[in-house]
């Protein structure tokens, strides 16, 4: 083999991967953020989840980056390994249109497809038609790659290292291990599909050998997902698994029906003379059944997940979700005991979203002081979840208040959903906070000391506001009124702090976005003063009425 096919082979190579790349990019571009909409609104319907798996692995052309999209709302809550294992199986159905586009074989076509593409992005002045132009060129340039690897490889029919290499493909475990390897190494099983077609369209390996090393790409496509749920939670690594399981289980019985039946001869049959066509519709044939074949035993698969990486005592805690509140009784002949329970556990998790917001404006704080934006991470994700609690406490609190007959309690509650607002917009204005420190490390923005001590004192003002609300004793007045003393001192000082903001700027001591970013600070800092004093009124209230 000369040098002239080895540059040959690697040039139709990066052109069959660059055209792959470029038409996902154009149909993803095309599609916006719908397809993760689409994703973060998915009931648990099981057909309704495998049809947005395929379609959306269609448009990307990756069951790759489905799954990591799966991996990141399961790591985020959004999404339950339930609904995960439907997309994963729609993913591996959708990932076939790669396969079935280049057994079209338009090759012949394949430059006349690329001019067309290339200029309507050069040509074209609308962004979205330019995406369009994206598409149709890398499914041109596409083709041209196949085309180059195709041509560069008929010299190895009659080279004999190769051909001992291929040989040994006849053997069902090595055929399986290469592709696997091979697909693992690209992270692409469309892209591998597609060169597995181009060695077989130029005579280097049979249909029936190439099955094998098709099935060992599907295991090996598992390896982006793989890579993507390093450091993330227990239940997005059970998504990875749940990938993996599917596409071992189906080589496993792929390989047994391959050795002990004539499928391959079979599929051939319905699939005519071009090889391409051939693997393209067995690979088709393979996720199609093995999702068929596996939905019955979705929730299995998402078990057998939970149980290779059992729940931890922590992870539940993680999570999203309402640790006090298990259910709302709503019966008309509930008890008033059963009322008092379902206002106790109330008050428990609104506490729980409180400490949160504590953490958060503590942290906040930190972060502004360091002049890092390396808190932000923990400060969004606690910030994500006081938003769910405050939707589900609102959600299970309307749902208390609509069955309640005793008009104390029923006032208690509508207290407490007082409360969950105002602790949600603490939680707001603690993530303002955070948020500053971007601009800090973008813009290198240094300030004075006089600023820096103003702000440890505005923490611990914060921090002591939040220790007097934490615990409310039996006499509320006095409580209250201390309270009520921090709200006013968290004022003052807050005048008092912006005076001398004022006079830095006229010393000419602060630059223009320093002095934009404190004193919007001072704005979130007295704002967290009156909604931690809403809070309090509330808590006094609901102790007052007994």
């Amino acid at each position: 083999m000369s040098s002239t096919n080895i540059l040959g082979l690697l040039g139709g190579l990066a052109l069959f991967l660059y055209g792959m790349q470029m038409m996902s990019n154009g149909l993803e571009s095309v599609a916006g953020n719908k397809m993760k909409d689409i994703l973060e609104k998915l009931t648990s319907n099981r057909f309704l989840g495998i049809i947005v798996g395929a379609l959306i692995t269609a448009v990307i052309q990756s069951s790759s980056a489905t799954t990591v999209m799966v991996v990141g709302f399961v790591n985020s809550g959004m999404m339950t390994l339930n609904q995960a294992v439907w997309i994963i199986m729609g993913a591996n159905i959708g990932t076939t249109i790669t396969g079935q586009l280049i057994a079209l074989d338009v090759g012949a076509l394949a430059p006349l497809i690329a001019f067309i593409g290339v200029a309507i992005v050069v040509f074209s002045k609308n962004e979205k038609v330019q995406f369009v132009g994206e598409i149709i060129a890398g499914l041109g340039i596409l083709f041209v790659g196949m085309n180059m690897m195709g041509d560069s490889m008929i010299p190895l029919r009659e080279y004999p290292p190769f051909i001992n290499l291929m040989t040994r493909f006849s053997n069902p475990l090595i055929g399986i291990i290469a592709g696997m390897i091979f697909t693992a190494v690209i992270q692409s099983s469309s892209a591998s599909v597609g060169i597995l077609q181009a060695l077989a369209l130029s005579g280097v390996i049979s249909f029936h050998d190439a099955a094998f090393v098709l099935f060992g790409q599907n295991i090996g496509t598992c390896i982006t997902a793989i890579l993507a749920s390093i450091g993330t939670e227990r239940s997005a690594k059970r998504a990875t698994i749940i990938h993996l399981s599917f596409n071992i289980i189906g080589t496993a019985i792929f390989t047994i029906l391959c050795l002990v039946t004539p499928l391959t001869n079979y599929v051939a049959g319905f699939s005519g003379s071009s090889i391409t066509k051939q693997i393209a519709n067995m690979h088709t044939l393979f996720n199609i059944s093995t999702t068929i074949l596996l939905i019955p035993f979705g929730n299995y698969l998402a078990k057998l997940a939970t149980k290779i990486l059992p729940e931890k005592a922590e992870e539940k805690e993680h999570h999203k979700h309402l640790k006090y509140i298990k259910s709302v009784d709503t019966r008309v002949d509930a008890t008033f005991g059963t009322s008092a329970i379902n206002l106790q556990n109330l008050r428990n998790e609104i506490q729980r979203m409180l400490e949160m917001a504590r953490v958060n404006v503590e942290e906040s704080f930190d972060a502004f002081l360091a002049g890092s934006s390396r808190f932000l991470g923990d400060v969004d994700k606690r910030e994500d979840y006081i938003d769910y609690l405050n939707k589900e406490i609102s959600r299970a609190a309307a749902k208390m208040m609509a069955h309640e007959t005793n008009v104390k309690a029923s006032k208690n509650i509508g207290s407490y959903l007082d409360m969950t607002s105002n602790i949600e917009r603490i939680g707001d204005h603690a993530v303002n906070i955070c948020d500053y420190t971007k601009l800090i490390e973008e813009k290198h923005i240094v300030f004075s000391d006089d600023a820096k001590q103003q702000m440890e004192e505005m923490k611990m003002i914060c921090e002591k506001m939040f220790h007097n609300i934490s615990k409310v004793p039996e006499d509320t007045q006095e409580w209250l009124q201390k309270v009520h003393d921090s709200e006013n001192f968290i004022d003052q000082k807050t005048e008092e702090f912006y005076e001398s903001h004022l006079e830095r700027i006229n010393r000419g001591e602060c630059n223009d976005e320093a002095c934009i970013i404190f004193s919007e600070m001072l704005t979130d800092f007295e704002r967290i003063g009156d909604h931690t004093w809403n809070v309090a009124k509330q808590m006094a209230k609901i102790i007052e009425r007994g």
